[in-house]
Order: C-alpha cells, then sequence, then structure tokens
C-alpha cells in the first residue's frame, strides 16, 4: 500500500509533529527536546535505537556549545515537554539518534537522513505570518526552524510509521539517521565517523525547498560546495591610544587587515571558490589600543580540494597579520563539509519513485547548480567509498520566504510528499 492510498490520520501525525518541533526550535547539540520525542515514537513503533555518544564521536563535534550552555538547555527542554525517558541520553549535546529497521529478510541496507536543528533567527510576529495564524509560531526569541529541519524531523516520523505498518512487505534493514548541528556544517562528521553509515549499501538525505516548485522533486542535488566554518581570535596588548600607543599591540587593526585581504585570496582554476568574513568584534574603548579581536569567517569551494586551497590561504593571511602587528592568533575549526556528487544509478530509482506518486507533477534527475553547503556529504563520502550509492534529493514546496529568513514558512502538503517518495524508494530498493 502506498502512502497516497492511507487514510488522513498520517498526514495530520506529520504536521502536527512538524508543529510541534516548530514551536519548540533548538540550535545545533542542544535538540535535546526535540531528540528525546523523536526517540520516545521511534522506540514505541519497534525500532532498535543507538543514541548519543554512541551514534556520534565526541573529537568530531564542531562547534559544540559549552558545557554550561548545554546544562541550561537541559533544563530548559525538560520544562517544555521533553520526553523525561529518554532525554537523559542526549543531556551531554550528543543529540544523535539511529533507528534501525532489521526485516529478517535478505535485503540492502538503506539509509535515511534527516536533520533536526534551528537558526538562530528571531520568527516574524506579523499577523500575516502563517504560523503565528495558527498558533505554532517559535516560543523561544531569536531562535526559529528557518529552514525546514522541523519539517524533514516530521517527514523522518513519517517514513517511520508507514515502514513499520507495512513491515511484512519490506526486505533488508532500513536505518534512520536523525543528525544534530546540520547548520554550520557541525555535526554530520561525528555521526560519520562513529560508523553509522558504515554497513549502508544506499544513502538517501532529503531536503524540502531550495527554490524547488512545489510538486515538483529533485532526484540529485550536486550542487553544493565544501566549507570550513572558522573562528579567529587575535590576541594583542592594550595601551592608553593617546599617552602611549606605541606599547600597545593592536588586535583591532590585525583582525581587519586579515578581513581585507581574505577577500582577495586568488581564485583556483579548478573551480568556483568562496571566502567571507560574516562578523568582526574588537576592542573595548574609542582611546585604547585593542587588546583583542574576533572574526566568524567561512571558505567554500566547487570541491574539496578548491575549499582547503582557499582555507590555506586564509590561515596563512591570519598569520600574517599576527605577525606584522606582534600578537598571537588562534584559529577554531567549527563547522566543516565535502563535496559529494550523488551517484546517477540511485537517483534514476528516486526518480522513477516520484513519477509514480500521485502527489509529484515534474520530476528532474539531477541539478548541478552551486548551491550552499551541506555537511550529510560526510556520509556520502563514506558509503561511496565503501562501495555504495547515494544521492540528496530535494521535495519543492511553496516557501512564504527563503531559507534563513523570519518569515520562512513551507506549504505542509509536502510532508506527506516526502514520505511518500521515500517510502517508494525502500520498496524499489529493496527489491534489488
Amino acid at each position: 500500500m502506498m502512502v497516497t492510498q492511507l487514510d488522513s490520520d498520517l498526514s495530520k501525525k506529520v504536521i502536527g509533529w512538524r508543529r510541534d518541533f516548530h514551536q519548540h526550535p533548538e540550535t545545533g547539540f542542544l535538540e535535546m527536546r526535540t531528540a528525546s520525542i523523536v526517540a520516545s515514537i521511534l522506540d514505541e513503533l519497534g525500532f532498535d535505537l543507538a543514541m548519543g555518544k554512541s551514534v556520534m564521536a565526541s573529537e568530531d563535534c564542531m562547534g559544540k556549545p559549552d558545557d554550561e550552555a548545554t546544562k541550561k538547555h537541559y533544563h530548559w527542554a525538560i520544562e517544555n515537554g521533553a520526553n523525561k525517558d529518554y532525554i537523559e541520553n542526549f543531556s551531554e549535546g550528543y543529540t544523535g539518534i539511529v533507528a534501525t529497521l532489521d526485516t529478517g529478510v535478505a535485503g540492502p541496507t538503506i539509509a535515511y537522513r534527516f536533520d533536526m536543528d534551528a537558526l538562530d533567527i528571531h520568527e516574524s510576529e506579523l499577523d500575516s505570518h502563517f504560523p503565528k495564524q495558527e498558533g505554532f509560531r517559535s516560543k523561544l526569541p531569536h531562535k526559529m526552524h528557518a529552514c525546514g529541519h522541523d519539517a524533514h524531523t516530521a517527514i523522518g516520523l513519517g517514513l517511520a510509521t508507514v515502514l513499520m505498518s507495512n513491515k511484512e512487505a519490506l526486505k533488508g534493514t532500513i536505518k534512520l539517521i536523525f543528525q544534530p548541528a546540520e547548520e554550520g556544517t557541525r555535526g554530520a562528521k561525528s555521526m560519520a565517523s562513529a560508523g553509522v553509515v558504515d554497513d549502508v549499501d544506499y544513502f538517501i538525505a532529503t531536503h524540502v525547498g531550495t527554490g524547488v516548485p512545489h510538486q515538483h522533486f529533485v532526484a540529485s542535488n550536486n550542487g553544493f560546495l565544501a566549507t570550513s566554518k572558522l573562528d579567529i581570535t587575535f590576541k594583542g596588548k592594550a595601551a592608553h591610544a593617546g599617552a602611549e600607543p606605541e606599547e600597545g599591540n593592536n588586535a583591532l587593526l590585525a583582525a581587519a587587515t586579515a578581513a581585507l585581504n581574505m577577500h582577495a585570496i586568488a581564485r583556483h582554476s579548478k573551480g568556483i571558490s568562496r571566502v567571507n568574513v560574516g562578523e568582526l568584534h574588537a576592542g573595548a574603548g574609542r582611546n585604547i589600543i585593542a587588546d583583542q579581536a574576533f572574526l566568524k569567517a567561512e571558505t567554500r569551494g566547487e570541491n574539496s580540494e578548491v575549499n582547503q586551497y582557499v582555507k590555506a590561504q586564509l590561515e596563512s593571511i591570519v598569520a600574517g597579520a599576527a605577525q606584522m602587528y606582534q600578537l598571537d592568533y588562534q584559529i577554531d575549526t567549527v563547522g566543516e563539509a565535502l563535496s559529494s556528487q550523488g551517484s546517477e544509478e540511485l537517483a534514476l530509482i528516486l526518480k522513477e519513485c516520484a513519477q509514480a506518486s500521485d502527489l509529484v507533477k515534474e520530476t528532474i534527475l539531477e541539478s548541478n547548480d552551486p548551491a550552499g553547503s551541506e555537511d550529510a556529504t560526510y556520509f556520502m563520502e563514506r558509503v561511496k567509498q565503501n562501495g555504495g550509492l547515494v544521492t540528496y534529493c530535494i521535495v519543492g514546496t511553496d516557501l512564504a520566504a527563503g531559507h534563513h529568513n523570519e518569515k520562512f514558512d513551507i506549504n505542509e502538503e509536502t510532508l506527506l510528499t516526502a514520505v511518500d517518495v521515500l517510502y517508494r524508494s525502500v520498496l524499489k530498493i529493496s527489491e534489488l
């Protein structure tokens, strides 16, 4: 039985989950409430669960909040509806989940990735904003699901529900990966390093929107750029700017010099590149030589080689600026993603599944347009290295505003569409 032939209860469930997660947005490595609820639902359905540190390599958790922020959010999650039977698995901020269904019948291992984290954006309070009209606007100031990860999590639970309802029709092993901290490209590397996809033959990641029209489906999106997210600190020496300026080592000027020269990095012949300094904070007063400065920067490349070139050039510029002003510096990599091409063979399967769905009007095999970055590429590359096939598909939707915008919202009909196509892919792949 296909999803489109089921009654409306599933659609109501998936929309309800999405709206609940939307009201309670949690940023990277703090998805404790979300993960506890997801785990409780998956456990009740009958999946075998692996959670927390067992599915995340702590040394590869980039940009993880400190212990104080993690503990504070743990108490918030408890007070705001987290499932107390499961939250202790995630109390230290290792919020990944892998749910496994072993059918007991010989067949391939298929994995689906769903990200769970929100963004540091204050959601629109306009009366015209649909989540406000319907009463599921974010309850947290300066936090919201502005990229659709609430939808992705709900889609994952919808797929889990359909799988268990039709368990007797399945073959092989199905793994549902609920990943933290996709924003900032921080969470997937730790799960890939922990080996959660080492046994996977087919890997599928899914995103809603990204400019793809409603009821359209892209079977393989290949435009993601490799990226590095960098926090840069300069530590100089303060001095009175009027009385003894020669005694200071100006961290602000070092940061400014570095920022300007980063944007002058020469391009690479093997692909497009990007660099951006998004934040610069320095100094403590008008008449004080700044003894500290902090920058947030990122590099991107059409492939991993180009990105590593830009990153190396950036590191040289920072070192040079520090030497120029005779001060210390530190560069921390707080996020990173690879480039990865999807497997055409798997994309063709996904396209066929979408074409068979009554909820999809148009399908596209692949898109190679330059896009942002996505750390599902760590899973993709790991699976490919082990001989498996991978793809990153896009389920189109109507958007109220672009991704990472305070007015972001989706057409909730898209949720059931995604569940339908992904479930069809389970059936199709398990017959191979």
